[in-house]
């Protein structure tokens, strides 16, 4: 027993720790994920997030412990996030024959999720600075957590409420979709993309490739206009 505490001291703060058990846990969960037929309750995200949560919570083992060696991958966010215009490039004709359709739905679908997320906050009186971290909900975590700061609400919390609104999005949308009888794969990608950014386009490329080039340009536009629109609307507001 004392040899394994001491190793399990020196494991614990090692630089590697948090990239071996975030990436140990993450293929552990993919696998299981392809067991079930990629069914969307075991999604391989939100299992991570629960068990490497729930592990460190247990161990006591202080955050930035281990994202000392987690930020290793969370490096890797910008390059796959880059990575999802190579579906764009192979359907460019498509989506610029759609173009103005596209941003349209975009800005519609980025009102109405941002907005209604705002404004029931705001019914239930809660406080200011959670209704203004709200707003960008459904923008990828890094960019809600700028737009937060700019209109005064709190980082932090923003990217909280982003990766919950992924989570959901991913959960949900295939059960949403067929219960609205939507068979268009560029349809589902592209609201997806449109509510659950990041997560939800990750989601959209492991069922199609239609799916996951429009949620690909929905993410981005999201990030487009959300970036520009959101601050000016709440100077506007005061």
């Amino acid at each position: 027993m004392p040899d394994f505490v001491q190793l399990w001291v020196y494991l614990s703060t090692a630089p590697l720790f948090g990239l071996t058990a975030t990436l140990e846990t993450y293929v552990a969960a993919a696998a299981v994920y392809d067991r079930v037929h990629r069914a969307p309750w075991a999604n391989p995200v939100l299992w991570s997030v629960i068990v490497l949560g729930g592990f460190l919570l247990a161990t006591r083992t202080p955050y930035p412990t281990y994202f000392a060696g987690a930020q290793f991958v969370h490096v890797l966010l910008g390059p796959a996030v880059v990575a999802l215009a190579w579906p764009l490039w192979q359907r460019r004709a498509e989506v610029r024959r759609r173009g103005v359709a596209l941003v349209l739905a975009a800005l519609v679908g980025g009102a109405t999720a941002g907005g209604s997320a705002v404004l029931l906050a705001w019914l239930f009186h809660i406080p200011a600075e959670v209704v203004r971290s709200l707003a960008s909900k459904s923008v990828t975590a890094p960019v809600a957590m700028g737009i937060a700061e700019r209109v005064g609400g709190v980082p932090a919390l923003a990217a909280v409420f982003a990766v919950v609104t992924g989570l959901v999005g991913a959960l949900s949308a295939k059960y949403l979709f067929n219960g609205l009888r939507i068979d268009s794969w560029a349809v589902r990608g592209f609201a997806l993309g449109t509510t659950s950014h990041g997560i939800g386009a990750a989601r959209a490329l492991q069922v199609h490739d239609d799916a996951g080039a429009y949620a690909g340009i929905a993410l981005g536009l999201q990030v487009l206009l959300a970036s520009l629109l959101i601050p000016l609307l709440f100077r506007w507001l005061g």
